[in-house]
Formats: structure tokens, sequence, C-alpha cells
């Protein structure tokens, strides 16, 4: 049984934030060379944005661009739950 995320020193509790910043350094910091903290933040802002959200495969979306799952659930209907209250 998987317990709460706030348990200290657990890798997998942050799997996916770890994945993502590793891929934010591979594909673009660590590519860069910032003249300054403005430029930086611009450029990775540009990536996730630009690239990541919109450019960008994503296994864990069925290799789907995450804007494009995103809009698919979105057109999903909802699941009912119960007519019990």
């Amino acid at each position: 049984m998987r317990q709460s995320m706030s348990r200290k020193g657990n890798y997998q509790d942050n799997s996916v934030m770890q994945r993502f910043f590793l891929s934010l350094k591979m594909e673009r910091v660590w590519r860069r060379d910032y003249a300054n903290h403005g430029e930086e933040i611009c450029d990775i802002t540009e990536y996730i944005v630009g690239f990541y959200n919109n450019e960008r495969l994503h296994s864990r979306l069925g290799y789907l661009l995450p804007t494009v799952y995103e809009r698919t659930m979105v057109s999903k209907l909802p699941i009912e739950v119960s007519g019990i209250s």
C-alpha cells in the first residue's frame, strides 16, 4: 500500500517532478550559457510553455502532447459517482 507523499527520503514520492527537472536540465539548461538571470528565466519559460507542453511527446500520456491530452480529457464525459447523497 502506498503511503502519503510527505515521507522523508522516499525517492518515489516525487519521481514525476524529478523527471521533469532532469529533462529541463538535460534538454535546455545544460546546453545554454545564460548572460544573466532574466535571460535564464525567459529561456526556461519558453522551454516549458513552448516546447515541453506543445511539442514534446510524453510517454506517460500515451505519447501525446500535454495540451492534446488535456483537451482529450476535458472532452470526455465526467464519471458519475452516485445518485445517493
